[in-house]
This record gives structure tokens, C-alpha cells and sequence, in this order.
């Protein structure tokens, strides 16, 4: 619960940062993007700490599941994106341009913020959403392109040592010092434990607050409003469609855990990436603006899942 009161703070510190610029001068695009990497390193540190060697090595015979997690993102999704971008075009008229950007924003690869939340409902299962979102951010180089072409019809050239760079620094190395740590200095971890938690929440507060206040000029478009409900919607069935999927495996004795990993896995995607690709390789802002809504939208939808499922197992 608290993890989701952290992100609601965020956004409703960021909707001030548009009315007072004056106060927030500060948290200007530059300061803003500085600490959101290793905010997401720290919070894959927090899992690394809190897991061990074999807890991964167990992932890896579970082939079945992360294949389904891997269809639900880069299968499922752009399906979806696809549907809500047409519907943003045909039903709502909205320009060409915003219905690409759902589009995008449905071809990225899984955001790591997923990780944590799995790791906050079910810590058994957080390395096999690691392995999942590892697998599709390293194949993003030229799945996200692929898609990109086929749905939008427009070639996004990705940068393939960037991202392998971010992957490295971002996922691998705090989860392996996370792991170092617990098996050479396990007192260390143990007195570091308990401060965890709050630190957990200032740093979710800022994953979800920092896109929201860098962009907020893009939300707050003559489109945004249409833009967000269509965000929402798309987000929701994804959620959905990611938690439905995992009935495949109803007879395994984790099988809610299985539903609810796969759910977050497809209902949350790195859209700072899509983002960057909508700034970088069209003109038209709009297309950056579902992105934009997509990092608070999915970022608020699976900490309230963590909060709804959580409360359901107590």
C-alpha cells in the first residue's frame, strides 16, 4: 500500500511542478533524468539483496512460463497497441501521429519497474520476471524496430550498445552486488533490511514522478485527456490479457503467482524508451505523448495491483 501512496505523491508533486515552475526550477529536464537509471538500479538492488544464486537457477527451468511473459509483451501487447492506436484514429479522430505514438509505445520492450512489483506480491517469482524482462529488453534491438516497421510502417534504427549498456547497468550489476553482498556479508544485509521498504517508496515516488513532470507539457496537450483514457484502456486490458494467459498453467502449485507475474510483465513496458524513440525519429511531438502518459499510467495500474493483491492474501 504504501508503494502505491508513493506514487500517487509523485504525480500529484509533478501536476505541481506545471503550476508553480518557479518553485520546482530545481527538478528542471536534466536534473530529472539523471537519477531516474540509477533509482531502477536501486530498486533491482533491493531484489538482488532480498534473493540468491539459486532462486535464478530455478527460474531458468521454468522455459514455459518465461516464454509466455515474452509472447504477452511483445506479442499481446502490439496487438493491443495496434487496436487502441486505430481506435484513437478512426473513433476519436485523433491525429495519425497519436495513434502511431499508442502504437510505439505498444512495441517496447518490459519495464523493470515490473520486476519490483512482482517482487512486492510474490519475491519467489522475481527472478523469473527479471529473466523475462532481461530476455525481451535484450531482444528489443531489433524486435521494437521490426514492430515498429509493421505496425507504423516507419523503420526506428535502435541503439543496440546503449541499450545492452543500460541493461548491464541498470538490472545486472545491482542484482549481482545485491547478490555478492547476502552471501559474503549477510549481517551487512541484515541491518540494511529494514531500511529498505520507506527507501523503496521515495524511489518508486520518483520512477513514476520524474516522466510525468519532464512531460507534463505533452499531457497536458489539446489530446492529452483523449490520449490518457486510451492509455488507460490499454493498459487495463493488457493487465488483463497478461493475467488471463497464465490460466495455461492452472495446474501448477504456484499458479496465482504465475498469473499475477505474467500480468505485470504484460501490462508494464519501458515507455522512457519509446519515449526517447518518439523524440528522436519524428517530428510530430504528439507521438511522444502517449509514451509520456504510459510511464505514470502503467506505473500507478501495477503498484494499485500490488496493493489490491497483497491485501487479498493477508
Amino acid at each position: 500500500m504504501l508503494h502505491t501512496v508513493g506514487a500517487v505523491l509523485a504525480v500529484s508533486l509533478a501536476t505541481l511542478n506545471y503550476q508553480n515552475e518557479a518553485l520546482w526550477c530545481c527538478f528542471s529536464l536534466p536534473s530529472l533524468c539523471w537519477y531516474y537509471a540509477p533509482a531502477l538500479g536501486f530498486l533491482m538492488f533491493a531484489v538482488g539483496l532480498n534473493s540468491s544464486e539459486k532462486d535464478f537457477l530455478e527460474a531458468f527451468k521454468r522455459p514455459a512460463v518465461i516464454f509466455s511473459g515474452y509472447i504477452g509483451q511483445f506479442v499481446v501487447k502490439p496487438l493491443l497497441g495496434f487496436l487502441f492506436g486505430t481506435i484513437a484514429v478512426t473513433v476519436f479522430g485523433l491525429p495519425t501521429t497519436a495513434g502511431a505514438g499508442i502504437m510505439l509505445t505498444s512495441c517496447v520492450s518490459g519495464a523493470q519497474l515490473s520486476n519490483y512489483a512482482t517482487f512486492l506480491t510474490d519475491p519467489q517469482m522475481a527472478p523469473i520476471s527479471i529473466v523475462m524482462t532481461s530476455l525481451s529488453t535484450a531482444s528489443a534491438t531489433f524486435v521494437t524496430p521490426l514492430l515498429s516497421l509493421l505496425l507504423i510502417g516507419k523503420r526506428l534504427p535502435v541503439d543496440v550498445k546503449g541499450m545492452m549498456t543500460s541493461i548491464m547497468q541498470i538490472v545486472v550489476a545491482p542484482i549481482a552486488t545485491g547478490l555478492l553482498l547476502n552471501r559474503l556479508a549477510p549481517r551487512v544485509c541484515k541491518a540494511i533490511r529494514p531500511f529498505l521498504p520507506p527507501l523503496s517508496v521515495f524511489v518508486t515516488s520518483l520512477c513514476v514522478g520524474a516522466p510525468l513532470a519532464i512531460n507534463i507539457n505533452a499531457v497536458m496537450s489539446p489530446f492529452g485527456l483523449t490520449i490518457f483514457l486510451l492509455v488507460i484502456m490499454f493498459h487495463l486490458s493488457a493487465f488483463i490479457a497478461g493475467y488471463v494467459s497464465g490460466f495455461i498453467f492452472h495446474s501448477a502449485p504456484d499458479a496465482k503467482a504465475v498469473q499475477r507475474t505474467l500480468s505485470y510483465e504484460t501490462g508494464m513496458q519501458s515507455s522512457l524508451l519509446g519515449l526517447a524513440l518518439a523524440n528522436r525519429f519524428f517530428e510530430d511531438p504528439v507521438v511522444g505523448v502517449p509514451p509520456a502518459i504510459s510511464t505514470v499510467i502503467m506505473s500507478l495500474m501495477g503498484f494499485s495491483l500490488v496493493m489490491l493483491w497483497n491485501k487479498k492474501k493477508e
